[in-house]
């Protein structure tokens, strides 16, 4: 199949308008308190955009846009978390392209991490962090740590005790702070997840 490299260009410019905004948002000082509403305007934009490209070529997987533009793909989904149905079914082609090999597996490993987490059930390996009560940065709840190290290891990813280690020295290098009043924050977690529609 011939790559389309004028859709790849459209969502490669999805996600680099993305990284702009974030670093925009972390010079500003604005990104980790809550959900910044512009950020989230964008994620819903982006997604609207990807689905009407989804809805023209199915999935964009490798063969069809690239490594690059697929990744991007991935991302713009991954961030698409104010819209609960279009992520889930996103999940579902994304599994069907990597059961036919034209898509990452780890790519599916983040994305139903990312959803369980969402939904309030466990992860199966443990991608998806936030901080905890007493401060720290830790994985958001998983279902075994030795299925899911294992789990991890047949993708080629690290185990979670290693990426614990690299996700709290890359929230350090970009001056995350934990939540001043986590249980505020929690409830305002718990009470956007209401809003959106994932419980």
């Amino acid at each position: 199949m011939k790559i389309d490299k004028e859709i790849a260009q459209q969502i490669i410019a999805l996600k680099e308008a993305d990284i702009a905004l974030r670093d925009e948002l972390i010079e500003q000082g604005q990104l980790w308190n809550g959900y910044n509403k512009k950020m989230e305007n964008l994620h819903i934009k982006n997604a609207k955009s990807l689905d009407k490209i989804i809805k023209s070529i199915g999935y964009p997987t490798i063969d069809k846009v690239g490594v690059e533009a697929s990744e991007a793909a991935w991302l713009v989904i991954q961030h698409a978390i104010s819209l609960p149905a279009f992520m889930k079914r996103c999940l579902n082609l994304l599994n069907e392209s990597v059961d036919k090999g034209s898509a990452d597996p780890i790519q599916l490993a983040y994305l139903s991490d990312r959803i369980a987490v969402y939904e309030g059930r466990p992860q199966r390996y443990g991608t998806s962090y936030d901080w905890d009560e007493s401060g720290e940065l830790n994985p958001k709840p998983y279902d075994d740590l030795t299925k899911v190290n294992q789990r991890r290891k047949l993708l080629g990813l690290n185990s979670v005790e290693e990426q614990t280690v690299l996700m709290r020295r890359r929230v350090e290098a970009e001056g995350e702070q934990p939540p001043s009043d986590y249980k505020n924050r929690n409830q305002r977690y718990i009470d956007w997840r209401k809003e959106v529609g994932w419980i």
